[in-house]
């Protein structure tokens, strides 16, 4: 729910209570699962017969579907928010790479990762659009 403040006898804006912050809850704890995952040294990560593409596709889609439920439910539903939350989880798992890269002994970024990130990223914000259509 939003909270009303009036500020002038015509302009009313909105303040987000505390339950529309509570709405990013699963995008956060779903970013630092992610990061957990990604900065784990290999030798500690249990040998798993996957797809290591399929795995980074499917987390950052639920990641960039998190982001999209939150926008939808603050109904802050725009274009720009769409947009955004595809090039934030790509962002977040190039950032990943980097840190793989520069802050793990075992493990090396790797550039189609990033690609893998953002095709997920784009699926999970798809599937928001046809789930929640976009309203003005």
């Amino acid at each position: 729910m939003l909270a009303i403040c009036v500020t002038e006898s015509k302009y009313i804006s909105p303040i987000a209570s505390k339950k529309s912050y509570m709405a990013f809850m699963p995008a956060v704890v779903l970013a630092a699962g992610i990061a957990v995952l990604s900065l784990t040294e290999a030798s500690q990560m249990p040998s798993v017969q996957v797809n290591d593409k399929l795995v980074h596709a499917l987390m950052y889609a639920l990641l960039s579907a998190s982001l999209m439920g939150a926008w939808v439910y603050t109904r802050r539903t725009r274009v720009l928010y769409y947009i955004g939350a595809c090039v934030g989880a790509t962002a977040y798992g190039a950032l990943m790479e980097l840190l793989q890269t520069c802050c793990t002994l075992t493990r090396s970024g790797d550039g189609m990762d990033v690609l893998a990130d953002f095709a997920g990223a784009l699926v999970g914000v798809l599937i928001m659009v046809f789930y929640h259509p976009y309203k003005q």
